[in-house]
C-alpha cells in the first residue's frame, strides 16, 4: 500500500489587508507541496479582504478553505484555524507576508527526516517593492538536526516567532495562542520547544516579512507590558518541564525576552508617564529574579556578546537605561 503523504495545514488569519492578500495566497496555492490546506480566516475584516478571500476559494477550492468569524483579534484567529485543521502540521503565515515556494515541502521533509516536532527557517524583510531589507538567520553555527538535550542554548537565543516554523499539529493538543495578548508567540512558541527532544532547520530564507509603511505595529504604548507576563507564563511552565533544571538557559531567556525585548518596545514609547511607569516595572521584573547587571551585561547569544553587537545608538539607550539615567534616555529616543 502506497504511504500517503504527511498533510500540512497553512493558517492565514486576515484583517483588514486588502492591499497584501492576493500576493501571501499567491505563494501559497503555487507551494511545491501539494497535501497542503489553506485555512483563511477572516477576522472581521471592514475592506474588500473577503472578496479576494472567496475568489481564491473558488478558485482553488481544493486547497483554499474559507471562513469568516466576529473580529477576536490575531490569537483568537489563529486558535480558529487550528480548531479547523485537518493536517498532521501547522504553518502559520501573516496575511501581509508571503514565503518562497519550497518552503512547506522542504519543512515537512526536515520534520519526518528527523522526527522533530519543530522545524524552522530563515525570515527576510522586504520592503513593499519587494527588496531585501534585513537578512534574520534564526540558528547559525548549529546543524540540520538539532538535539535539544545537548544544545539547549537554543531555548534562550531563539526568535519565537510562530510564522517561520513547521509544528507537528499534536503539540497544540492541550496548548493555544492566549487571546487578547499581544506578544503571543513570545507566550506560547517557548512553551511548544519545551515539549520537543529534537528540532530542526533550513537555513533558507524562505519567509518573507513585509514591513509595511502603514503597519499599527508601529504604535508602542502600556500593552508592551504583554511582553513580561508571556515570559512569567512561560517560567511557570518551564518549570514543570523535562528540562526544569537547565536554569541558566532559562536566566538567559529572562534576559533576552524579559530585558533587551522589553527595551527595545520602550525605546520607541512617546508618552512619558507610559515610559516611567513601563520602566519600573521592568526593574521589579529584574529585581524578582535577582538578575544581576554583570548578567544582563555579558549575556551572549550565539557565542557573542549581544549588548556588543548592537548598533552605537542602542548601546548607548542600553547602558543609560542600567545606569538609571532615564531623563537622558528620553533625549536619546
Amino acid at each position: 500500500m502506497k504511504n500517503v503523504p504527511s498533510k500540512i495545514s497553512v493558517i492565514v488569519p486576515v484583517y483588514n489587508v486588502e492591499n497584501y492578500l492576493a500576493k501571501c495566497l499567491d505563494s501559497l496555492v503555487r507551494q511545491t507541496y501539494q497535501n497542503i490546506e489553506i485555512l483563511v480566516v477572516n477576522d472581521g475584516s471592514k475592506d474588500h479582504s473577503e472578496h479576494i478571500i472567496q475568489e481564491y476559494a473558488q478558485k482553488y477550492p481544493e486547497k483554499v478553505k474559507p471562513f469568516i468569524k466576529e473580529n477576536g483579534g490575531l490569537s483568537d484567529a489563529r486558535n480558529f484555524g487550528i480548531d479547523h485543521a485537518t493536517g498532521d502540521y501547522l504553518g502559520f503565515v501573516d496575511s501581509d507576508d508571503y514565503v518562497a515556494p519550497s518552503m512547506f515541502e522542504e519543512m515537512v521533509h526536515l520534520a519526518e527526516k528527523h522526527q522533530s516536532k519543530m522545524v524552522i527557517c530563515n525570515i527576510q524583510k522586504v520592503d513593499e517593492n519587494g527588496k531585501v531589507t534585513q537578512k534574520l538567520t534564526q540558528i547559525p553555527n548549529m546543524p540540520e538536526k538539532i538535539d535539544l538535550r545537548n544544545n539547549f542554548s537554543v531555548f534562550s537565543d531563539l526568535s519565537y516567532f510562530a510564522c517561520n516554523k513547521l509544528f507537528k499539529k499534536e503539540l497544540f493538543r492541550y496548548k493555544r495562542f492566549k487571546k487578547g495578548a499581544h506578544f503571543e508567540d513570545i507566550q506560547l512558541i517557548p512553551q511548544l520547544l519545551l515539549e520537543c527532544d529534537t528540532i530542526s532547520q533550513t537555513q533558507n530564507f524562505h519567509y518573507q516579512y513585509l514591513e509595511r509603511t502603514d503597519s499599527i505595529t508601529k504604535t508602542h504604548t502600556e500593552k508592551g507590558l504583554d511582553i513580561l507576563k508571556a515570559v512569567i507564563d512561560v517560567e511557570e511552565v518551564f518549570e514543570k518541564s523535562g528540562y526544569s533544571g537547565r536554569k541558566k538557559e532559562l536566566k538567559n531567556f529572562q534576559i533576552f525576552e524579559g530585558v533587551y525585548s522589553f527595551l527595545a518596545y520602550l525605546a520607541f514609547v512617546k508618552d512619558e508617564r507610559t515610559f516611567y511607569d513601563m520602566s519600573a516595572k521592568l526593574e521589579i521584573f529584574i529585581k524578582d529574579r535577582e538578575l544581576k547587571l554583570k548578567d544582563i551585561l555579558n549575556y551572549s547569544r550565539f557565542d557573542k556578546n549581544y549588548l556588543l553587537s548592537l548598533p552605537l545608538k542602542k548601546k548607548i539607550y542600553y547602558l543609560l537605561f542600567f545606569a538609571g539615567q532615564k531623563k537622558l534616555i528620553r533625549k536619546l529616543v
